[in-house]
């Protein structure tokens, strides 16, 4: 069952930062204190996973300073914010959804799978959450009574926090394979479709850890694009990355 659950308003003894007290205030004070904030990253790349983290941070006690949205973080902070996120955090559940899972499910599913399985990681570890906080829309398909937060990395302290630890995680398992799969900056791009990477995908056809439905498309964008003078095919591996 999916809902949002009815927050009221009363006094709390929590400490933490008043831009984030709110709405994780009112979870708490409604459903219990174990209140996992659920964000994910890697719905737009061309390669690698989907990546979602499901964390529990304690209910009292201040907000780590510098905690946003990762997307407004550079990467030197998110390491370093993740290293303190680590070491408070009551419980941290990760789950990643393949790039072949993508191509098979749709990118929608498969984000709901890799955020299903971080919160089962929670549950395995003994803090299945009381409540739900998720950043975005309301998941129909997730089978948790969750609170959806639109823009939640920025209004929700736990949602931010996940964010924070998703990224992170996601970012260094890409630089892993960039050593891998060398020509296709993944230790600079993540694996979105930066106009290099799409060059090499042209260049040297697709690896195990490219979404093939992702990758056909935005090749296919790229051939129709007008062009000053007739040039030749630019996609000679375009066959090898059919889904």
């Amino acid at each position: 069952m999916v809902g949002t659950g009815s927050l009221s308003v009363r006094r709390s003894r929590h400490h933490v930062s008043p831009r984030w007290s709110r709405i994780e205030r009112e979870a708490r004070e409604t459903f219990g204190d174990l209140i996992a904030g659920v964000d994910e990253v890697g719905r737009g790349p061309l390669a690698g996973p989907v990546v979602a983290c499901a964390i529990v941070m304690p209910a009292r006690g201040r907000s780590i300073a510098g905690v946003d949205d990762s997307k407004r973080l550079t990467a030197e902070r998110r390491e370093a914010l993740g290293a303190q996120i680590r070491r408070l955090a009551v419980a941290i559940g990760v789950g990643a959804a393949s790039s072949r899972e993508v191509d098979q499910l749709n990118i929608y599913h498969a984000t709901t799978l890799a955020v299903q399985r971080a919160l089962r990681r929670l549950g395995h570890l003994g803090y299945a959450p009381h409540h739900v906080l998720v950043d975005g829309k309301p998941i129909a398909t997730l089978g948790v009574v969750h609170t959806a937060v639109v823009g939640g990395d920025g209004k929700c302290y736990a949602v931010a926090c996940a964010s924070i630890i998703a990224k992170v995680i996601r970012d260094r398992l890409m630089r892993r394979l960039a050593a891998r799969y060398p020509g296709f900056d993944w230790d600079r791009n993540s694996g979105y479709g930066t106009a290099a990477h799409i060059d090499a995908l042209g260049r040297l056809g697709a690896t195990p850890h490219h979404r093939r439905s992702f990758c056909v498309k935005q090749l296919l964008l790229r051939l129709v694009e007008p062009a000053s003078a007739p040039q030749p095919h630019p996609f000679p591996a375009l066959r090898d990355i059919a889904p």
